[in-house]
């Protein structure tokens, strides 16, 4: 998790007139012991092999600490998790997680999502990045309102900014509102944001290996997006094999396949949407 892939702490701050948020405090420094707690004695008068004995002891219960850390901010971020759920549940509000890599075409997706949908249900965003507000001016533009979430070097959102957000949104019922995760396939995935699913977008552009190179983002997800198809005669790309190594990750998991910029398969995707809407156990 994130003791191991750089995310540090991401201080939480209000900006009300341009809808951005920083993260709030993430505390993950207590995931990196204290060089008092690794420090190596160096007592000259131990044989090397109790020394050795001694360091490897050490060692044992350094990780042992930092997986317990690891556990506890995992439970912290799960209860808070349920209470966001409660909340969406009982305004009839869909959420879903939006994650992939940088680049895939999440936004553009949601673009096309609000321009075609926007209508007939209210749609609100929350926009993870860990820096600037682009992706929500972009999203405000198609016509949604929008909170940016700044997570600085964190690598994902959790609970609580998602439950701040929330309160700066206004969502109404009955609505849809779409979480835009940090760009990575590794964090995310741990990460439960009270959420009715992840929706995994990849690209034909990112090689048809990615289910089994990331299983636990595939294995997470509850729908999964191949898109850039439109590109498909341009790289070496093998839908079948692909569609296979996500089944053989997570046999349960959906897929679609389309290209946002040029609409190609959106429709189903609409129509995914509306079937949860109507029926979110669907």
């Amino acid at each position: 998790m994130c003791g191991t892939c750089g995310c540090s702490d991401a201080v939480h701050e209000d900006a009300e007139e341009s809808g951005t948020r920083r993260g709030r405090e993430h505390h993950h420094d207590v995931l990196h012991p204290s060089e008092h707690e690794v420090a190596h004695v160096h007592n000259h008068h131990l044989h090397a092999h109790d020394e050795d004995h001694a360091h490897g002891a050490r060692e044992s219960s350094t990780e042992v600490r930092v997986l317990d850390v690891e556990r506890r901010i995992l439970a912290r971020n799960d209860h808070l998790a349920g209470h966001n759920r409660v909340w969406l549940r009982a305004h009839r509000v869909l959420m879903l997680n939006l994650v992939s890599s940088p680049g895939s075409g999440k936004t553009t997706l949601l673009e096309k999502t609000i321009r075609a949908m926007g209508e007939r249900v209210p749609i609100r965003v929350i926009e993870g990045d860990q820096a600037t507000e682009a992706d929500a001016a972009r999203i405000r533009l198609a016509g949604a309102p929008a909170v940016q979430v700044n997570t600085g070097t964190g690598c994902h959102l959790d609970a609580s900014m998602v439950a701040r957000a929330l309160r700066d949104l206004s969502v109404p019922d009955s609505s849809l509102l779409f979480v835009e995760n940090v760009g990575n396939l590794v964090c995310p995935a741990l990460f439960d944001l009270g959420e009715y699913g992840k929706v995994l977008v990849t690209s034909v552009t990112e090689g048809d290996d990615k289910p089994i190179k990331y299983p636990h983002m595939f294995r997470a997800a509850r729908l999964l997006i191949l898109n850039k198809i439109d590109l498909l005669p341009y790289v070496p790309f093998e839908v079948d094999r692909f569609v296979a190594n996500a089944k053989q990750v997570n046999p349960r998991v959906e897929v679609l396949f389309a290209s946002a910029t040029r609409g190609d398969g959106l429709s189903d995707w609409y129509q995914w949407l509306e079937q949860r809407l109507e029926s979110p156990e669907a």
